[in-house]
């Protein structure tokens, strides 16, 4: 190369570093549409460390802000959100924002779900976002209560608190998730260590869709961001206490407060009850009594005004006397609905534990972040637990061995760099690498009684005690960019590699109930490894018809890490059996729009998604083990549509619709020491239309500004779908009503609420062995809260 045209090359870039650092002056002033000053309004650009208030006066200012465009988020209660993109490119940028009334127009969501603050009708994703307000308004208590907010998406609870999620027909039926769950971005490994109680919460981002790219395992059908609240440089006091039938109540109490001018404190928890939906014929009691306490508590540090660290602790312990409420059947489910029969009563104990902290820094060159987290879950059951579901003595699971045993330890790292906001608009990235270390040492006996023999055992008063331990740890290398090729079109670039190492050790005892030690081994401790490696791609293509309308076309590839399987009492299901990873490609097009000055908003996608390798779950009873298999392909096919508008002041119409064809064009599952072919066959937890139709009202209704009133109704339907893969389990269309009013005084809030308002009986839950668990019934209550 020329020298010339070298030197020149440096001193070019040599310039361009040096004026990158320049900084300049960022000041305006906040008024209402009648030109009056607004103070205490909340002012941040996006994917920086800067942050204000305004005062008094409606003035605020930054100082030292390196030139470059920024987003910049603008929000107040009780007024409008608003969102500018915004230059500052000289000494002093001055700038003057009007804050319109709130219920003028939709609010402009800012989400995380590429892992940097973005505008969600800006970003190339299908995804749902639900304010902390939306969640109060839908009264959404736990992740099951998602079902339908979001497009194609189902989640339902099995009968032990436990959530399976299902989106776009890719649906979790093993301890590995096919949905990820990320809460305070920290991914929740399995079904064991996540909390699935929702209190204190920001929002909650429902990516639909493939995110291998960004979040790595287990993400093949998309991803469920729970985001709680952080401390914030005021004094925040908030509380609530429900009470409805069925002996619910529902508590929660929170402060958020600085403790100086960098250290800030957040701690909010809560407690609730309620007598079980069912009676056991049995006792004549009620049946699936639960309480639980959750707690959540923060401390933020600022060591300098780009460098800041989070520490989070999260527990969650409950106490369920009669998990497992179900019924043998269909037909005998809707015919003596929450109705049972068992001998065995027992209380089934979890405790779980998520700490995390997170070091973070937003730079002038790039954005840095590093998080640790450590996750742990201990669940047991006090005394057997029934395993044929009936008055017979025959079958128990016993799993209390002490807390060496069934307790799940996980301990996770993330390091992640990105581009910053001011860098050129041109190109955004963002990279880092992920790794995880696992450990699950289980320990079950199978308990055969008196009436064992009706079951078909030989013998009477044993145990078949399976002991399995594992452990598993993984790293990860991950980077995805977006740069704008022309003015209209833009491009998507992702990949992510994951590798991964899993070693397991079983061992089988018979003991005699008259007998301390076991008499035999009938499986000798043995032990195998596995490892297993993926790639995750994304790419797309994205069009801007204008600021307000987006096309984007994208290709994602997601997975479900493969396993050893584990000891049962079955000897066709041998353990140690290595099973791939389940490997999903979606295909799909989109369109992002927003009308009459963010008046209406109206999103569309279709997808088309094949599923290779997938993981057939066989339930071994009475173990409750699930042994997977990979056999078949999946293809599932669809489109989804979301609307917002506004149709009058405070009058906001929501209307989510979301439609799934997904069958199996090959699978084939074991069956009488044989195989049966169930091509053709429908996905399972995989409702054929998810629709969810709302309209919220608030308004002063004329009094002053101290007041308002609020009501909220939703109409759900959920089409036709199974629960087992012979399709045999199924449940036929079904609508369901929700609705709420309220009444607010400054701080306080009063609301009458109810869910399944017209008592639909309905299954929310089948197991492939005939047995199902009833959607809740009707339940209604009161809700008294406030914020000061």
């Amino acid at each position: 190369m020329d020298k010339k045209l070298f030197f020149g090359i440096l001193f070019s870039l040599f310039t361009f570093l040096l004026n990158a650092q320049e900084p300049g002056t960022l000041q305006g002033k906040v008024i209402s549409d009648s030109s009056e000053p607004l103070a205490n309004v909340e002012i941040r650009l996006l994917n920086t460390s800067f942050q204000a208030r305004t005062g008094v006066d409606g003035n605020f200012s930054f100082q030292e802000i390196p030139f470059g465009s920024y987003v910049m988020r603008i929000r107040k209660s009780g007024f409008s959100e608003t969102i500018r993109n915004i230059t500052v490119d000289s000494a002093i940028t001055e700038l003057e924002v009007i804050l319109g009334s709130e219920g003028e127009r939709l609010r402009e969501v800012v989400v995380t779900a590429q892992k940097r603050e973005e505008v969600i009708q800006e970003i190339p994703l299908s995804v749902t976002s639900l304010s902390a307000e939306n969640i109060e308004q839908s009264q959404i208590q736990n992740v099951n209560d998602l079902t339908a907010i979001s497009p194609n998406l189902y989640a339902s609870d099995p009968g032990d608190r436990r959530t399976v999620t299902s989106i776009r027909g890719v649906v979790t039926t093993s301890y590995d998730p096919a949905i990820a769950t990320y809460i305070d971005g920290v991914n929740q490994y399995n079904l064991d260590t996540y909390i699935t109680q929702l209190f204190d919460i920001e929002r909650i981002e429902v990516l639909r869709g493939p995110q291998g790219t960004l979040y790595g395992r287990n993400a093949m059908g998309g991803v469920i961001n729970i985001i709680t609240r952080e401390p914030q440089n005021e004094t925040t006091i908030f509380g609530e206490a429900s009470l409805g039938n069925y002996s619910q109540q529902r508590y929660i109490a929170g402060i958020r407060t600085p403790l100086g001018e960098k250290l800030f404190f957040g701690a909010a928890g809560l407690y609730e009850e309620r007598e079980g939906f069912y009676t056991n014929e049995f006792t004549g009691s009620s049946y699936d009594d639960q309480k639980n306490f959750s707690g959540n508590y923060y401390l933020k540090y600022l060591f300098s005004p780009t460098w800041n660290a989070t520490l989070n602790l999260k527990h969650f312990t409950a106490e369920n006397d009669g998990a497992f409420p179900l019924n043998m059947g269909v037909e005998a489910a809707f015919e003596n609905p929450y109705t049972l029969n068992q001998n065995q009563l027992s209380t089934m104990k979890d405790n779980t534990f998520n700490t995390s902290l997170v070091i973070d820094h937003k730079g002038r060159n790039f954005n840095f972040s590093s998080q640790t987290a450590y996750q742990q879950n201990y669940r047991y059951y006090e005394s057997p637990i029934d395993a044929d579901f009936s008055p017979l003595d025959a079958v128990s699971i016993i799993n209390d061995y002490g807390k060496d045993w069934n307790t799940v330890k996980v301990a996770t790292q993330e390091f992640r760099f990105s581009s910053p906001s001011r860098s050129d608009k041109n190109l955004e990235w963002t990279a880092g690498t992920f790794m995880f270390y696992q450990e699950s040492p289980v320990k079950q006996a199978t308990h055969l009684g008196e009436d064992a023999a009706l079951m078909g055992s030989e013998d009477t008063n044993y145990s078949l005690i399976n002991t399995t331990e594992s452990t598993g740890k993984g790293i990860a290398f991950f980077g995805q960019l977006n740069y704008q090729l022309t003015e209209n079109i833009g491009a998507i670039a992702g990949l992510r590699y994951d590798h991964e190492y899993k070693k397991q050790s079983v061992l089988g005892e018979y003991q005699l109930d008259s007998d301390t030690e076991p008499l035999f081994e009938y499986q000798p401790d043995s032990t195998a490894t596995a490892s297993f490696n993926a790639f995750s791609p994304k790419v797309g293509l994205t069009y801007d018809l204008s600021e307000e309308n987006l096309v984007f076309l994208t290709y994602s590839r997601g997975f479900r890490a493969g396993g050893l399987t584990p000891l049962s009492t079955d000897p066709t299901q041998p353990p140690l059996y290595e099973y791939k990873p389940e490997f999903s490609y979606n295909y799909e097009i989109g369109t992002k729009n927003s009308f009459l000055e963010n008046k209406l908003l109206l999103n569309a996608t279709v997808f088309y998604t094949e599923v290779t390798d997938v993981q057939v779950p066989t339930l071994v009873m009475p173990d409750g083990v699930i042994v997977t298999r990979n056999t078949g392909k999946l293809t599932s096919k669809g489109m989804e549509v979301e609307l917002k508008a506004l149709l009058a002041t405070g009058l906001e119409l929501g209307y989510d619709f979301g439609l799934t064809d997904a069958g199996y064009e090959s699978l084939l599952v074991a069956q009488d020491a044989g195989e049966v072919n169930l091509e053709g066959n429908k996905q399972i937890y995989t409702p054929e239309i998810t629709s969810m139709l709302a309209l919220q009202y608030e308004s002063s209704l004329g009094l002053n500004d101290n007041w308002e009133f609020s009501a909220r109704t939703e109409w759900k339907y959920l089409g036709e779908h199974y629960f087992d893969l012979a399709n045999n389990l199924r449940q036929e269309p079904y609508n369901l009503y929700h609705g709420n009013i309220g009444v607010s005084y400054r701080d306080f809030k009063l609301m009458l609420w109810s869910r399944n308002i017209f008592d639909k009986k309905y299954i929310s839950y089948g197991y492939n062995f005939g047995a199902v668990h009833l959607g809740n019934p009707a339940t209604y209550g009161v809700t008294l809260s406030f914020k000061i």
